[in-house]
């Protein structure tokens, strides 16, 4: 179905029930919902209709194609990512099939390094499993200059706009480290790079939590995998 046959909504509520119950969604995304609750992930972030979002490290597009939904005919998403993810989203990509089922999308692919955003054109950063990347780093996957990434999505986002970030937390006290051998980061650390670039952290919520997860394993592992203690961050320009 293409965008511009589908119905929106100008209602951010209904907007919202719209994106989410849409009947040619994917059934991986379906089957994702229970443990991503979306709905109460969109209000949260205060997506609506006409929004100008930038949704980066992108992966699959399980957010980037709701998002794409609820901002609508009037409203725009970019969707990022980086050569190196690009194989492991390949079939995921490939069924999401951007360019025929949403106008309202842009790709880009690029490496972290090298972006270059106008200033305050985002209404919306969402950064979803992937501020811990910042801290990773081996052959295939390029180095990131995270302090420099952080103060871009600064400039890029108009006053007041709002940064999405959902990440897996790391066990209290850890460093660092935790991003590159178990693709964890402790909220401490995202937190402290945000402030740093001038971000104010205005409110979180515990939905994503899961205490069952004792954060010793890789966010990757059977165990944990779609089930990690996450943290979802409302940062605010």
């Amino acid at each position: 179905m293409s965008m511009t046959s589908q119905s929106y909504a100008t209602d951010q509520n209904e907007a919202i029930t719209m994106a989410v119950n849409a009947p040619d969604r994917l059934e991986r995304d379906k089957l994702r919902d229970p443990d991503r609750h979306p709905s109460e992930i969109l209000a949260f972030f205060d997506i609506k209709p006409g929004q100008q979002i930038l949704d980066l490290f992108s992966g699959g597009g399980y957010y980037s194609e709701l998002l794409s939904r609820v901002v609508g005919e009037e409203g725009s998403v970019l969707v990022h990512n980086n050569q190196a993810y690009l194989p492991y989203a390949k079939a995921e990509l490939v069924e999401r099939n951007y360019p025929e089922r949403f106008s309202n999308v842009d790709l880009l692919v690029s490496e972290a390094n090298d972006l270059v955003f106008e200033e305050n054109s985002f209404d919306r950063v969402f950064f979803i499993l992937g501020f811990h990347d910042m801290y990773y780093h081996e052959a295939d996957w390029p180095a990131i200059d995270r302090v420099r990434l952080v103060e871009h999505l600064y400039q890029s986002l108009k006053p007041g706009g709002l940064v999405a970030i959902i990440d897996h937390d790391a066990v209290t006290g850890s460093g660092i480290e935790t991003a590159h051998h178990l693709h964890r980061l402790a909220r401490v650390h995202v937190v402290e790079l945000m402030q740093q670039a001038g971000f104010t952290l205005v409110d979180s919520l515990a939905l994503l939590e899961n205490n069952q997860d004792l954060m010793t394993q890789s966010a990757f592992d059977k165990s944990v995998k779609g089930k990690t203690n996450r943290y979802v961050l409302k940062f605010e320009k």
